[in-house]
């Protein structure tokens, strides 16, 4: 995704397979970490086990007992104790193969970043560059974002929520589960702090449409663009290959800056 320099190109070897039966990771990422005690419900996302190289398998087996957790949802994060310090926390939900992660957390140092996926290449790539670059501010979750913020984050505890290009879903039929709904943001509205910044993009501009208006109905989020629109990429979300890739090709890019505005009882 990133087109930076200091973005270590992975080996393209694949990892050693297990027998059958066996745990891909023993000590990683599990395949399915809140197992059946939540409900069955739509998700917004479908896990992708695809081929994890030697360097990301090396990364798993070293740092995800480190700087990994899975989203079990049996207990609620103290970031205090998972970061080792008490720096305003992000969360970023869907992060492809980490590069634009990695380059935020070293542009923003103070800034810890909470980074959910289901793709065990990417998280096994976050990883590695976390360590590559000695970003100490990176945390890498497993599961369900839902159930993350339902059941393991603390009301307030978040400084902000990045979504970017997340699947859009295309087909009609497939809408409901687009992640940007009403309900989603009523629950990350009772995560965020006042003030916190919920930041999503899109190449995806049906999709850009509905978050927009979404987003702008809530009456927990105010647009932080004066016009009410889209706002200006800012400079601390990279430009990544694969949105480079997408404007090549013609595809417009919208970014969405919204506000958590304060409780009635904090004004």
């Amino acid at each position: 995704m990133s087109d930076s320099p200091n973005t270590p190109n992975a080996p393209a070897q694949p990892a050693q397979r297990t027998r059958r039966g066996e745990p891909r990771f023993p000590d990683g990422p599990k395949p399915d970490p809140a197992g059946s005690h939540y409900e069955r419900r739509i998700r917004s996302f479908q896990p992708r086990r695809s081929r994890v190289t030697t360097a990301q398998a090396d990364a798993l087996e070293r740092l995800w007992p480190k700087w990994g957790l899975d989203i079990d949802g049996r207990r609620v994060i103290d970031f205090g104790e998972l970061f080792g310090n008490d720096n305003p926390v992000v969360l970023e939900i869907g992060f492809g193969m980490g590069e634009a992660t990695a380059q935020m957390a070293a542009a923003d140092p103070a800034t810890n970043i909470l980074a959910a996926d289901v793709h065990t290449p990417g998280q096994g790539n976050l990883l590695g560059l976390a360590d590559h670059h000695g970003l100490s501010n990176i945390r890498v979750a497993n599961g369900d974002a839902i159930i993350l913020l339902r059941e393991m984050l603390a009301p307030d505890s978040l400084d902000g929520l990045r979504v970017y290009f997340p699947d859009p879903w295309p087909k009609k039929r497939h809408h409901k589960r687009r992640l940007i709904q009403e309900e989603f943001l009523t629950l990350a509205a009772t995560r965020l702090r006042p003030g916190a910044t919920v930041h999503c993009a899109t190449d995806w501009e049906p999709y850009a449409e509905q978050m927009l208006e979404v987003l702008g109905a809530h009456p927990d989020f105010e647009n932080s663009q004066p016009d009410g629109d889209f706002a200006p990429r800012p400079d601390f979300r990279p430009l990544t290959r694969f949105e480079g890739q997408g404007l090549d090709k013609g595809h417009v890019v919208n970014d969405l800056l919204f506000r958590r505005v304060p409780h009635d009882d904090q004004r």
